[in-house]
């Protein structure tokens, strides 16, 4: 039930949050509010569903009162169990005509019998049980492109090469209207686990800002709980693609077939021996050639269109920080004890019997935070330790967190193995900047007219 409290409480926070920008109008946030109101939306039951203004007014003031956890609908309370004979009718009348909705089923079902279930419970089992399965009416993504940087990073996974014995994989994010490339890193490939995922766009948002929006596909990393928490903290609309249909990501895995034919048809000449060196190159080849190549759709490069208008809106490390914490419920037992993957802690008495949410680090798992309706009850005691770290993550990413990329040091590297190789070369950093022609990138072949596209 918790889960889908949290499903819920992303769902409205999706359909309200263009509605709570600081910047709107009273009077742009009104029309808003009626273009929402008058579309369907498709809710976390895979329903389309109309939301009333006066809903959706009273979504956007709780948000305002108490941010996202404000958006969490309040337990229902218990109810008496449905008779099963009277949901295998239902079963079988839908059945018998596909065309049914759930509100004619209870109508047949309330004339044949006196009592009906709900058309909200009917709606559930239909759903379950592969029933409800009418055309959809979500939006295709077709040829698109957004209007500025920052407003729309497209994510996807990339399979690569065999590194130090073991599959790597490349998650990344592209800015959509300038194409650089906002968040990157290479990780074993373990199932498309959870964190490498959230670090590659941990690195994305520290160096290139906060995006509006992020489109993904439907895959397990890009469905987690903890990748949606943070976008949920971070203010970040996150759109996933309907399953089957990629429409929309056409330039990320553009950019990955480059990153096949340019960057690993070039490891197998010089094959790297950790994931610390793959990291290495490819930072280097991306910031040096990639973004600093003129785009033939755009007409120019990555880096001078994502910085054409400036300073881009930034996150707090205070809320980064946050957004990046994991977060599970449990309820607490009559001795005041939770249990966290075979750990067991002692939280606060007057928790008992209620369910609260375990706020922590997946790679910390001694300092747990105990938070009920919103509220912090503080740290737990650990009381039984079996486990450190989270069973998700399997390894630790040893490099810090960096602010950017400094672009003239990994020149200078670059240079400095050339000068190794060739003792005839220029004998400094200055000295080879000098001998340089200004248009043309470091270690990147000099090509001209078409053949520069």
């Amino acid at each position: 039930m918790n889960n889908r409290r949290s499903d819920i409480a992303l769902f409205r926070y999706a359909l309200i949050r263009d509605a709570t920008e600081p910047g709107i109008t009273k009077s742009q946030r009104g029309v808003l509010v009626r273009e929402l109101a008058a579309s369907p939306h498709r809710d976390p039951n895979g329903l389309d569903v109309v939301i009333s203004r006066g809903t959706i007014d009273r979504w956007i003031r709780a948000y305002r009162r108490g941010g996202f956890e404000a958006l969490h609908p309040a337990p229902a309370a218990r109810m008496a169990s449905t008779p099963p004979e009277l949901l295998e009718l239902a079963v079988a009348l839908k059945t018998e005509e596909p065309a049914r909705t759930a509100a004619q089923v209870v109508t047949l079902i309330a004339t044949a019998k006196g009592v009906s279930p709900s058309a909200r419970t009917l709606q559930r089992l239909f759903v379950r049980l592969g029933l409800n399965m009418a055309p959809g009416s979500r939006r295709v993504f077709g040829r698109f492109e957004a209007g500025a940087p920052n407003d729309r990073w497209i994510g996807d996974g990339l399979h690569g090469p065999i590194v130090a014995g073991a599959k790597a994989m490349l998650f990344a994010f592209v800015d959509d209207h300038s194409r650089l490339i906002a968040g990157k890193r290479w990780f074993h490939a373990s199932g498309e686990a959870v964190h490498p995922i959230c670090h590659a766009l941990r690195l994305g948002l520290e160096s290139r800002g906060l995006p509006k929006s992020i489109y993904v596909d439907n895959g397990s990393a890009f469905s987690s709980a903890p990748f949606a928490r943070a976008c949920a903290v971070l203010g970040i609309a996150l759109v996933h693609s309907r399953p089957g249909k990629p429409e929309g990501r056409g330039k990320v895995e553009r950019f990955f077939r480059t990153v096949r034919d340019q960057f690993l048809v070039e490891i197998d000449h010089g094959p790297v021996t950790s994931l610390e060196e793959l990291n290495r190159r490819f930072d280097s080849w991306v910031e040096t050639v990639y973004h600093r190549r003129i785009h033939t759709e755009t007409g120019v490069t990555p880096l001078e269109r994502f910085d054409g208008l400036g300073a881009v809106k930034t996150a707090s490390k205070e809320l980064l920080a946050e957004a990046f914490l994991w977060a599970e419920s449990r309820v607490v037992t009559k001795t005041a004890l939770v249990s966290l993957h075979s750990n067991t802690y002692e939280v606060d008495p007057a928790l008992v019997g209620r369910r609260v949410e375990l706020i922590f680090d997946p790679f910390d798992l001694a300092n747990i935070e105990v938070r009920h309706d919103g509220r912090s009850f503080g740290v737990a005691t650990l009381h039984v330790t079996r486990r450190h770290v989270h069973p998700q993550v399997t390894e630790q990413v040893t490099n810090a967190l960096p602010t950017g990329i400094d672009y003239l040091a990994l020149i200078a590297d670059r240079h400095d193995e050339g000068r190794r190789a060739d003792s005839g070369g220029p004998t400094s950093f200055a000295d080879f900047v000098e001998t340089q022609d200004p248009h043309q990138i470091s270690g990147q072949l000099s090509i001209s007219g078409s053949e520069a596209r």
